[in-house]
């Protein structure tokens, strides 16, 4: 089956919000519980094998969907449906300006003409989507839109994972968008709601950390550095001459030699935190900002002990680990602590799960 990239097109149907990044495939579902409110239903992470997934891309179909399946398994969810993510890089995004009195069909024809200019492929090669943001700055006569393209056989390598696995997909998001979707739940827990602030959201994954400058939800800089819990990974194999899935398992579960911290752990927060300071370097070099009020950490790397105050200390930033489930009522099978240690690095799958909900 083809699906189409439908970034903007969810289903109000129950949905596993399904996150396949380098390092594991990770589920969220979530229920409304009233009131407003939102219920953790589901959740489960299944680690992958190494060099199924390299740099976003499905290198390993097989063992990709197997650990798709065994995450559903795991999770013990009868629903079927989900919203997948491709990689930031793997899409492109651009903000146009069209007529506000346009009808959708017109729309789509002038998308397409616009799409042409901006995208280094042909058109039958791509999945191409749009949606109208709101009014234009120009006036109310125009509106922005936003499109979004990306490779067929990008999409179609993560459906046919989805569906090897006997799950269907419904949804296809970005990377970015899914994360920020859940910030939103995160920005809540700050002063004020966030409201003025400028955050910056920190996502240090298995190679590469992401930085992307909030202010009043929208994006005001975004960077990416060659950074991430991969570099940890290889500290632990050499030391402890340990292959990758022993060095992996031991670093989740805390099952570490005691000179670990010290001598291997702390080092690699240190350089963590220097990355991060880096980042607002660049930022303030290359904005009119001068100051950042609030670091949010999220990704793997967010859930190692004692990373919160290193970054604290060497930014002099409040620093907040995100956990988008902080008001969430947890289903009776969750315990709230595997929930809360697990948490940042659930991100994506949350905003992807949240799309159940988007009308």
């Amino acid at each position: 089956m083809q699906i189409d990239l439908s970034i903007f097109n969810p289903k109000a149907r129950p949905l596993i919000g399904v996150d396949i990044s380098s390092f594991a495939v990770k589920m969220v579902e979530l229920s409304d519980a009233g009131n407003g409110d939102l219920k953790i239903e589901h959740y489960a992470i299944e680690p992958l094998p190494k060099d199924a997934v390299v740099d976003g891309n499905i290198a390993n179909i097989e063992a990709t969907t197997e650990t798709v399946e065994r995450c559903w398994r795991r999770m013990a969810s009868s629903t079927k449906y989900v919203a997948l993510a491709l990689p930031t890089a793997a899409v492109i995004t651009k903000k146009i300006i069209l007529a506000a009195n346009l009808n959708e069909q017109e729309m789509e024809l002038q998308v397409e003409t616009e799409a042409n200019q901006y995208i280094p492929f042909a058109l039958d090669e791509v999945n191409l989507d749009f949606q109208v943001i709101g009014p234009a700055p120009t006036g109310p006569e125009e509106v922005e839109v936003l499109i979004a393209a990306s490779r067929k056989e990008k999409v179609e390598d993560r459906v046919a994972c989805a569906e090897a696995a006997g799950m269907k997909p419904t949804v296809m998001d970005v990377e970015s968008y899914a994360a920020q979707a859940a910030f939103e739940l995160v920005e809540r827990q700050l002063a004020g709601g966030g409201k003025d602030m400028v955050i910056s959201l920190v996502d240090v994954g298995t190679n590469v950390m992401n930085v992307t400058m909030l202010k009043n939800d929208q994006s005001v800089y975004t960077r990416e550095q060659a950074f991430g819990g991969a570099q940890l990974t290889q500290d632990i194999m050499r030391t402890y001459g340990m292959s990758f899935e022993e060095a992996e398992t031991a670093k989740r579960t805390h099952s570490l030699p005691e000179n670990y911290e010290g001598e291997i752990l702390r080092p690699f927060l240190e350089n963590l935190a220097l990355e991060v300071s880096r980042a607002m370097q660049f930022f303030f070099t290359s904005t009119p900002f001068t100051q950042v009020h609030q670091v949010v950490l999220t990704g793997g790397c967010a859930i190692l002990p004692g990373v919160q105050d290193v970054v604290a200390d060497r930014t002099q930033v409040p620093t907040l680990v995100a956990n988008p489930f902080a008001g969430m009522t947890p289903s009776a099978h969750i315990r709230p602590k595997y929930l809360a240690a697990d948490a940042p690095s659930l991100m994506v799958a949350c905003g992807l799960a949240l799309r159940r909900f988007n009308q």
